[in-house]
């Protein structure tokens, strides 16, 4: 039986232009997101019915200004311009261009044109024109890129059904149109191209012309091939960069007159509303004011909204849990299953929460046109750390969670910009700090005021989440400094109009971020999970053997009941354990911190999440007292050295503690997603390295001067 291969459209188009709203029109729910080979960058790809039972596979590329690329994802659309033979290069573009915009979008277009893919012109936001004093003449536009010009609207849905009328008509043509350039090569150019077509074996001489414009870094070209373009190149006079500004000055001389006769000539000359409000929201002193309030409600939004259904998750699980347990069979496999398995997957939807507001509400100000704005203020002050605007978004949402804020990072065109925001990112104190906070804080500042008026403790808090913040700066400057990269670092961003959400486009971002997290991540999450199970249940035969007849003899000599015996085996069988041993073996490392083996046991079974400290302590000092219902924090308050009467958490260790916790990357699900959105091991490591560093010298410091 034969394949059925369908055929494959790309759309094609500015950031900002409306064409991700168009895709997810076209193709519904009907769509997934991958990345390019060998790259981090998004593919989204879906079916689309162009005519009944006629499918085809359309691809949403990154929004692209020309085919001289200033981002790795610019660069990937030209790779694949430029190889017809690439699995996703396409057999028709849909171009998509913002008609309020309309000049500049045209560059992109009409160099796709000269490249002889057939090519449909959508002329998105219609209704934002007409209903100026500007009316639509596509007649002009089409003639010019000899193809059909459709005036549509995505948001309010009009003449969208045109689109598909005009792929049929293109698609059956039994006429092959010969396709007049937009652009008059030069003779140097010319001869260049000549000879890289021959070359390389394409057939279009403006694509050649592309390929010695960029051979260097283009993926399909072998090490030969580039060899003999650069010999080309290097006698003919090709001018890189000058010829680049020729043809951009050039396209743009011959379609401005295109563009007016459009549009129209009768220009509203009074100012939009979009220029009103952008008097306060980019102003220099009301703009930062104006954004630090809304990420303040974003953030505590993320908080209030998020907890009612992180503690149903939680609870959930932990009632499944202990009905499973109560059900299921003592045996290694049902423990595994309900300690391992179940509660790795709860370590990853509990998150989902968090998540969906984070990118929900992200999705609302990116969609009104408000986010662009936000980046191009804070540009300059963020560039000084070796970052740009869009970072600044990410490093606010880290005081909710690390996970998502790392996966907003996606929108940062720059690899070395986007790799240091990733890095830094986990430094801002998160929400699962906050239990670490809330044990520990009390040891070292007592319950009072600060002159009448302030909470101690909550001072004690800001200057954690402050200390967080100096050390994101600190490490930022150094990555800045010790990071390398070819890509030129500057921001080329469009601020669109103020317009309300398509809802619709929101609720699929959301849902991308979610099932990416859960898919991606979570069964990193899940099999780590499992790991730190199996060493926190199983140890040396010998030592688990120990604890058991340990926990026999204490038992009896203190009579405790059954529940006070259990919580006692299981105290002593954790320090029996191979994550007891480990904490056994690091105790001298951790010792000059002022942290015993429990603190070290709890460090290392924090790792999961770092919340889990708390979890773990309230389980160690479970040890079967007359007072085992005395609350945690009393239970660490009385606890003495052994042999002393030296508090383990007085106020250097207590604070010690707090100092590393603001540090370390104790946080397994964070690094699962710096994995998946650097595809590599590499950097995951090295931010566990460093942050552990400052986590551990930034400790010792603070035990030795307060000791």
């Amino acid at each position: 039986m034969k394949k059925v291969t369908r055929p494959k459209f790309a759309l094609l188009g500015n950031p900002n232009s409306g064409k991700s709203s168009l895709f997810n029109y076209l193709t519904g729910l009907r769509q997934s997101v991958s990345n390019f080979p060998g790259v981090t960058v998004e593919k989204k790809s879906g079916l689309f019915e162009w005519e009944t039972g006629k499918e085809a596979l359309l691809y949403d590329f990154p929004g692209t200004y020309s085919v001289y690329p200033n981002s790795s994802e610019e660069k990937i659309v030209v790779n694949i311009l430029t190889n017809p033979d690439n699995e996703n290069y396409p057999d028709l573009v849909i171009y998509v261009a913002d008609a309020t915009h309309l000049e500049r979008h045209l560059l992109f277009a009409t160099q796709i044109h000269d490249l002889g893919i057939p090519m449909i012109f959508v002329l998105n936001m219609i209704d934002l024109v007409e209903n100026s004093t500007e009316k639509i003449n596509t007649i002009p536009l089409s003639s010019y890129l000899q193809t059909d010009v459709i005036p549509v609207s995505v948001r309010n849905n009009i003449n969208l059904e045109a689109i598909s009328v005009s792929i049929s008509k293109l698609l059956s043509s039994k006429v092959k149109n010969t396709i007049t350039p937009t652009y008059e090569i030069t003779d140097v150019e010319k001869f260049v191209s000549t000879r890289v077509k021959q070359l390389v074996g394409v057939d279009n001489l403006y694509q050649a012309k592309i390929l010695a414009h960029h051979f260097m870094w283009i993926g399909h070209l072998s090490s030969e091939v580039k060899a003999q373009i650069e010999d080309v190149v290097a006698h003919s006079g090709f001018n890189n960069l000058s010829l680049q500004v020729h043809e951009t000055m050039n396209r743009f001389d011959r379609f401005t007159s295109v563009v007016m006769e459009t549009i129209g000539t009768g220009k509203n000359e009074q100012r939009t509303l979009t220029d009103k409000v952008d008097d306060v929201i980019t102003h220099r002193i009301w703009g930062p004011v104006i954004f630090f309030a809304i990420m303040f409600l974003v953030f505590q939004s993320i908080f209030s909204w998020a907890s009612f259904p992180m503690d149903m998750i939680e609870q959930g699980f932990a009632t499944t849990g202990a009905f499973l347990s109560n059900q299921l069979p003592q045996v290694w496999w049902a423990e595994l299953f309900v300690h391992g398995l179940l509660a790795g997957m709860g370590g990853v939807l509990v998150f989902i929460p968090q998540i969906a507001i984070l990118f929900f509400l992200l999705s609302l100000l990116e969609e009104s046109g408000y986010m662009s704005r936000a980046v191009f203020m804070f540009d300059s002050i963020m560039r000084k750390f070796g970052m740009n605007g869009r970072s600044m978004v990410a490093l606010i949402s880290s005081g909710a969670c690390a996970i998502p804020a790392i996966m907003s990072t996606r929108t940062i065109s720059n690899p070395k910009e986007k790799l240091i925001t990733i890095l830094v990112s986990p430094l801002i104190s998160c929400s699962a700090r906050l239990p670490v906070y809330a044990v520990l804080i009390g040891f070292v500042v007592p319950v009072g005021d600060v002159f009448g008026i302030f909470n101690a403790q909550g001072l004690a808090f800001m200057g954690l989440y402050l200390l967080g913040i100096m050390g994101a700066l600190l490490s930022a400057l150094v990555f800045k400094a010790i990071l390398k990269t070819d890509a030129h670092s500057f921001l080329m961003i469009e601020l669109p109009n103020y317009k309300p959400p398509i809802w619709k486009n929101v609720l699929i971002t959301v849902k991308e971020k979610v099932s990416s997290f859960i898919f991606e991540a979570g069964k990193i999450i899940v099999l780590i999970s499992v790991l730190l199970w199996f060493l926190a249940t199983y140890g040396p035969t010998g030592a688990m053997s120990d604890a058991v007849s340990k926990t026999e003899t204490e038992s009896m000599e203190r009579e405790m009941n059954e529940h006070q015996k259990q919580n006692l085996m299981a105290s002593h069988k954790i320090e029996a354990s191979y994550i007891g041993h480990l904490g056994k073996f690091i105790e001298p490392a951790i010792a000059p911190l002022g942290f015993d083996w429990k603190i070290g046991i709890a460090i290392l079974t924090s790792f999961a999440a770092r919340e889990v400290f708390v979890g773990t302590m309230a389980t160690i000092y479970s040890i079967g007292s007359n007072d085992d219902h005395q609350p945690l924090r009393q239970k660490m308050a009385s606890e003495l050295r052994p042999g002393t009467d030296v508090k383990v958490y007085n106020a250097a260790t207590s604070l010690s503690l707090l100092v590393f916790y603001v540090f370390a990357m104790q946080c397994m699900s964070t690094l699962a997603v710096v994995k998946r959105e650097t595809n590599s091991w590499k950097w995951p490591l090295v931010q566990f390295v460093y942050m552990s560093i400052m986590a551990y010298a930034g400790a010792w410091v603070v035990y030795q001067l307060m000791s």
